[in-house]
């Protein structure tokens, strides 16, 4: 099975910066994670940029509020897992919405994101993919995983997704130091995120579809993204979302 050919048939081209988020499960192959991992980071060769969210809300919380740039884990995943850990990979500084990046651009796009206090800011390597003519890779049917949409969120004001009170963190860099810093968080209770939506508001070529390995894959121009969306907010502040049953 050629994964680059894959990859490249989808619509990745050598040089690109991909933000990916993915299912192991939906791949379904014999492949190491590590193996999987490399094959993407070739296609992309030493030009191109491969991050992956390395989110941690599930154990950076209140009642534990301390995240390390180096040991705290994802939670979104084996491949998040996985990349973290492989040398040469950077980790942007956000105790519960870090971002891990390899190549060309890896410093560049994580280095800013110390400066936001929300969860995907206007310094995020989410939100600075437009910046980079950036992708977003979905592996897998997980496009309700967009976590840059949330990013869209918050330059709309969206009603629904932010606690209004602000929570203090501890976060130990790279280099072993501390520091102290005020976020706001998400708050989604009674929320059905419903960004698969995406689809009703993007065409070919700003959102392709192809295969990887077993899993069905869409390919996203993270600035179109951001346009279309932001449009379709201004229409509707609830487009993306729906109100789970009591």
């Amino acid at each position: 099975m050629n994964i680059r050919n894959q990859l490249y048939e989808a619509g990745i081209q050598p040089g690109d910066t991909v933000l990916m988020h993915s299912s192991m499960k939906a791949l379904s192959t014999d492949m190491s994670p590590e193996d999987f991992l490399s094959d993407l980071m070739a296609a992309l060769t030493e030009d191109g940029t491969l991050l992956l969210p390395a989110l941690t809300y599930d154990t950076v919380v209140p009642g534990h509020p301390y995240f390390s740039i180096s040991s705290s884990v994802p939670c979104v995943g084996i491949l998040p897992k996985t990349f973290h850990k492989i040398p040469g990979v950077l980790r942007s500084m956000h105790p519960t919405h870090s971002v891990c990046a390899w190549g060309a651009k890896a410093d560049k796009i994580t280095r800013m994101h110390i400066r936001d206090n929300t969860p995907v800011g206007p310094n995020s390597p989410f939100m600075l993919l437009p910046d980079y003519d950036g992708k977003i890779l979905f592996v897998g049917d997980i496009l309700d995983s967009c976590t840059f949409m949330h990013g869209i969120e918050e330059i709309v004001n969206a009603p629904y997704a932010m606690n209004e009170e602000m929570i203090h963190y501890t976060l130990r860099d790279a280099a072993g130091k501390y520091r102290k810093k005020k976020y706001f968080t998400h708050n989604f209770k009674g929320i059905n995120q419903e960004y698969s939506r995406i689809r009703d508001i993007l065409t070919y070529p700003d959102i392709k579809t192809g295969v990887v390995c077993h899993a069905a894959c869409t390919l996203i121009d993270a600035k179109k993204l951001k346009t279309a969306a932001i449009e379709r907010f201004n229409e509707d502040i609830y487009a993306f979302v729906s109100f789970a049953q009591p």
